[in-house]
């Protein structure tokens, strides 16, 4: 097997600035509109929404198996799961930026000044990058979570144990040599980048990725607003407790609205109009390169692939009882968000049904 390439800190630049888009000719509004309905069709969930960016103009449409809800579906905040992990990123890009951090220091060293007795070697590019040599999930998780496996399994798993658990961890892999995906090392993350700015993981998400963002309507716990989605199994009937993050709030602890996270990607897709243009910026450029060949390519926020000679960014998450998909196409000036709420199954059509309607925009 190839071992991956990691190129940090931004070796390789993105495909190009904010103008070089191509209008996107391929389909006009009223054929924008069927199959967007045809993909919510498609998902088969109690609740989908499918939001389109397009040149700046937005369409949605929502339906579900489930009767429709008192507050219109595109208007209730769903969880995103591991799409939470480009939140992550591009406040991990955002801190680079002005001096906080600059991703090469141990997570060790932030997390445990001064202790170094078998700490991990591993760096905060490598955590983010999915190359610290770490599991998905940590040590004894499956055993601590089982007791609550379908109702809160993360809920068990609070935050001092997540960080002791990486303190006292042996990596069996050199960092840097192994891509394995893995919530528990983005976990880390979280935490590690609390230590540095002294800073509650809560606050630091707000102030310096939600308020400039303008990301009002997206929370990092469940509210009491009555505005979470409702999250179901995989038979698409039996509702769902809403999802506790635990300990792993930066690997998946977000729930936002459809509305919320276009914006989210409408500022990657235009950064020169974002206060945090350098920080999106970062987060395009090639980061790790791995597999056969070097041919899948990674950022430190999206999973990159080539379509129609050009990039599409884009990353996926699930919860216990929804899903959301998240991404964009700089050169047809195309953002995608789709959520549902129904735990992820065999054969499961959500991720594939978003990622070919992006494709083909």
């Amino acid at each position: 097997m190839t071992g991956p390439a990691l190129l940090w800190p931004g070796a390789a630049p993105d495909e190009g600035d904010d103008a070089t888009v191509r209008p996107a000719t391929r389909a006009d509004g009223a054929d924008l509109a069927a199959r967007l309905t045809a993909a919510v069709d498609a998902v088969d969930a109690p609740d989908a929404v499918f939001a389109l960016s397009l040149g700046g103009r937005r369409l949605v449409r929502s339906g579900g198996t489930a009767p429709s809800p008192a507050v219109p579906r595109e208007e209730l905040r769903y969880e995103i799961g591991s799409a939470t992990k480009t939140f992550t990123a591009t406040l991990l890009t955002e801190l680079i930026g002005h001096g906080a951090v600059t991703g090469t220091e141990t997570a060790a060293s932030l997390l445990a000044p001064g202790r170094h007795e078998h700490t991990s070697p591993a760096t905060l590019a490598h955590l983010i990058t999915h190359t610290a040599g770490l599991p998905a999930l940590p040590p004894g998780f499956h055993l601590r979570a089982l007791p609550a496996w379908r109702t809160n399994p993360y809920g068990r798993y609070p935050a001092e144990r997540v960080v002791e658990t990486f303190l006292r961890h042996r990596t069996r892999r050199r960092p840097g040599t192994r891509w394995h995906y893995s919530n528990f090392g983005v976990a880390v993350l979280g935490h590690a980048l609390a230590a540095a700015t002294h800073t509650p993981w809560e606050d630091l998400v707000r102030a310096r990725l939600l308020r400039p963002l303008g990301l009002g309507d997206t929370a990092l716990a469940p509210t009491s607003d009555g505005l979470d989605a409702t999250g179901h199994g995989k038979d698409g009937r039996t509702p769902v407790p809403g999802f506790d993050a635990g300990g792993f709030q930066a690997a998946g602890a977000l729930r936002s609205t459809p509305h919320d996270l276009l914006t989210f990607l409408e500022a990657h897709l235009r950064p020169g109009e974002s206060p945090l243009a350098d920080a999106l910026r970062a987060t395009r450029r090639p980061v790790l390169r791995r597999g056969l060949g070097h041919r899948h390519v990674h950022t430190v926020a999206w999973f990159r692939h080539p379509v129609d000679g050009a990039a599409m960014y884009f990353h996926s998450g699930a919860t216990l009882g929804q899903q959301a998909f998240l991404g964009f196409r700089p050169d047809t000036g195309t953002a995608l968000v789709a959520v549902c709420t129904r735990r992820f199954r065999a054969k499961d059509p959500f991720v594939p049904t978003a990622y070919g309607l992006l494709a083909e925009l």
